[in-house]
Order: C-alpha cells, then sequence, then structure tokens
C-alpha cells in the first residue's frame, strides 16, 4: 500500500490551493491520525507537491479556508515575531503556552526558554543562529548558491514534543533575467499540513514573507531589483482531517460544478480588500495585547 503522491501547479496562489485540494479529494488515502477523537472518521491524506508559478498574481486569496481577512493579516504579523513571547519554559510542565513559533526557530534557530535558579523566564540553548539574516546575507554574496536554507526542526525538543513544528525547511535561490532583475525561487517543506484548516494560510503567509523580509533584504543588501518567482510548496502529509470533510464539501467540493471560479476567490488587490487586510493589524496588535493581559 503506497500513500499517494500528487502534483499539481497553478498559475497563482488561489488557483493553486484550489488545484491541491481537488486532487486530494479525488486522489487521497484514507489514514487514522495520532489526534483523532473517537467517533472521528479517518483523514484524507497524500503527499502534496505544489507549485505558485507566480506568488503574486491575481486572484490570490481563495474562500474555501475557515477564516477571514484579518486572521490573514495575524498569520503574516506572526511570522513577523509577533507572538514570539507566547512561547513557554520548556521545564516547566504548568506552563501551557506554545513550544514554538516558527519565525522564533527562523530568527533564532537553537534558542529555547526555561527558568534560571531565581525562578525567571530566560532564553537558553547550545547555541543560536540567526537563520533569516544569515540566509539574505548568502543569498546578497552568492545569489545561485544551493545553501539558502533555512529549519526549524530540534530533535532535542521536537522528537517528544506533542505538537512538533509542521514547517520543516524553507529553501532560496536566485535566477536573474536578461534585463538584470533576479528572481528569488523557494520551496517550503511541512512534514504535515492540514489542507483545510491552515494550509492557505501558511501559503499565503509565506508569500509575504517572502516578499517583505527575504526578497526585500536581498534587494536592499544587493542593490538590485528582486522579485518573487516560482514557490514550490511539499508537503509529506498533506491532508483533510475527517471532522472537516463535510464542512469541505459544502464550502468547496460540492459547488464546483455550479460556481465559477472568480465567485470563489477574492483579488487581494481590491481596494476593499486591502483596506479590511491594512485595518486589521491595529486589531491583531489589540488581541495579542488582551491575550498578553489575561496570561500574564
Amino acid at each position: 500500500m503506497n500513500i499517494p503522491v500528487l502534483t499539481v501547479e497553478g498559475a497563482g496562489l488561489a488557483e493553486t490551493h484550489e488545484r491541491a485540494l481537488r486532487a486530494l479529494y479525488r486522489h487521497g488515502a484514507w489514514l487514522s491520525t495520532q489526534y483523532d477523537k473517537p467517533g472521528d472518521p479517518p483523514s484524507l491524506d497524500c503527499t502534496m507537491n505544489a507549485t505558485v508559478l507566480d506568488p503574486l498574481a491575481e486572484p490570490r486569496i481563495h474562500k474555501a479556508f475557515p477564516g477571514g481577512i484579518e486572521d490573514l493579516r495575524e498569520y503574516v504579523m506572526e511570522l513577523r515575531g509577533a507572538k514570539d513571547h507566547w512561547t513557554k519554559n520548556m521545564n516547566d510542565p504548568k506552563d501551557t503556552r506554545w513550544e514554538y513559533t516558527y519565525h522564533a526557530r527562523l530568527a533564532a534557530y537553537g534558542v529555547w526558554k526555561e527558568k534560571n535558579a531565581a525562578g525567571d523566564s530566560v532564553e537558553i540553548g547550545p547555541f543560536k543562529v540567526a537563520q533569516i539574516e544569515r540566509v539574505i546575507a548568502k543569498l546578497v554574496k552568492q545569489p545561485f548558491t544551493r545553501q539558502a536554507q533555512m529549519i526549524t526542526w530540534m530533535p532535542n525538543i521536537d522528537l517528544d514534543c506533542y505538537d512538533p513544528p509542521c514547517l520543516q525547511s524553507i529553501w532560496y535561490r536566485i535566477l536573474e533575467d536578461p534585463t538584470g532583475t533576479w528572481w528569488l525561487n523557494c520551496n517550503v517543506r511541512f512534514r504535515s499540513n492540514d489542507a483545510w484548516g491552515a494550509s492557505f494560510m501558511n501559503m499565503f503567509g509565506f508569500i509575504m514573507f517572502n516578499q517583505d523580509i527575504v526578497a526585500a533584504g536581498v534587494a536592499k543588501g544587493s542593490g538590485r531589483e528582486v522579485r518573487l518567482g516560482r514557490m514550490n510548496w511539499q508537503a509529506d502529509s498533506y491532508h483533510i482531517y475527517g471532522k472537516d470533510i463535510e464542512s469541505a464539501k459544502q464550502r468547496l467540493f460540492d459547488r464546483l460544478e455550479t460556481t465559477g471560479f472568480e465567485n470563489r476567490v477574492y483579488h487581494f488587490s481590491d481596494p476593499g480588500i486591502r483596506e479590511l487586510y491594512d485595518e486589521a493589524g491595529e486589531t491583531v496588535r489589540q488581541k495579542i495585547a488582551d491575550y498578553d493581559r489575561s496570561h500574564a
């Protein structure tokens, strides 16, 4: 018995996301997971390789994800470190905060929080690697390098973690076109990716991360114009949980024959959508501040 390996591509994010979901729904295998509750049906699962040829193309937002514009903005802010302080003391069994954030692993790999002799929360670790800064510097120095990679997995912690990082690595390489423009190509690998509940926000978030952090950083350091090339999304387990299958059918799969693609998407460049996105920043900052106060 083999887990299906499925491959799709699309011109933009919304198209690629829909094609990946449709391929999973048609050709995925039924598998149980360690997170199933009694009575939950099995999940639809596959290994997915999805390529977004033009990450900034419109339409960029697909309606088939359980969230809204504010949730997209919150996730983008999270990938920039807005929730890094929510991580727990690893040696405090009563601390129920997060065990990691992606940004913290990428910006300061090898560091975690524990309590010192005085009971204060401090950052410790065998080393500290500022992966984002170093990858940008490596691309500036040698854009065609094959070594521009960031990772999250810390085996000393994650092999015993109940919910270890799904994101595993991000790899970059730059191509130069005849006009001298640099194109940032990217591979993102997830060990586990909730196709219905999280994947779209993950993909949207890392497109924004690549544009605003990595490409912008390389452009600043090199003095060159840097644009986004294709993003290849690799998920070892790309799945829809059994409990979510009915919702996915009602919101997407059962509507494919009765609605046009344009009715299933938003244009991120639409002034109304962009206004909602921009205004959500303050709402998200307030939400984080409220959480901080209630969990002091």
